[in-house]
């Protein structure tokens, strides 16, 4: 037998100091800023609108403070490749990226991303990176991504 469920409650309301997320993100800014999980939103010119805590974590970020309105690969952010020798990736291999190729293709992105964050032993990090378009009118605004480390 089916079981449903249905749950109502208030509308919710951002508070006063939270900035508004960039238009055609919609909700999605609070929603990220908000999450325990680490994830990040960009918007159309890769510039980070929203970043969780635990995403500025995995990603060897500072604060979202730090992050949020500066261009992704601008904010200190580090990408290596996944030989011994841990070279930067090149410009053409940055933008395969699951929330670069998520903006670019307007599809799903998966991938696995190495990122350098600071000087020690246990500085790189494996991330798997879930990267969707987000759609206003029917174009692509921005993406939304997921992280886990590996």
């Amino acid at each position: 037998m089916a079981h449903l469920e249905l749950a109502l409650s208030e509308v919710l309301t951002l508070a006063d100091d939270v900035p508004p997320c960039p238009r055609g993100l919609g909700d999605w800014g609070s929603t990220v800023r908000d999450a325990e999980e680490p994830c990040l939103l960009i918007d159309a010119r890769t510039t980070v609108s929203a970043i969780s805590a635990s995403g500025c974590a995995v990603l060897g970020l500072g604060s979202p403070a730090q992050v949020i309105g500066r261009p992704l690969l601008a904010g200190g952010l580090r990408l290596l490749d996944f030989t011994a020798s841990r070279c930067d990736l090149t410009e053409q291999e940055v933008d395969k990226i699951p929330p670069l190729l998520a903006l670019s293709s307007g599809r799903l992105a998966r991938g696995l991303l190495r990122v350098c964050r600071g000087n020690g032993a246990d500085r790189d990090r494996t991330l798997d990176a879930i990267s969707t378009p987000v759609l206003r009118r029917g174009e692509v605004a921005g993406s939304l991504t997921f992280l886990a480390e590996v």
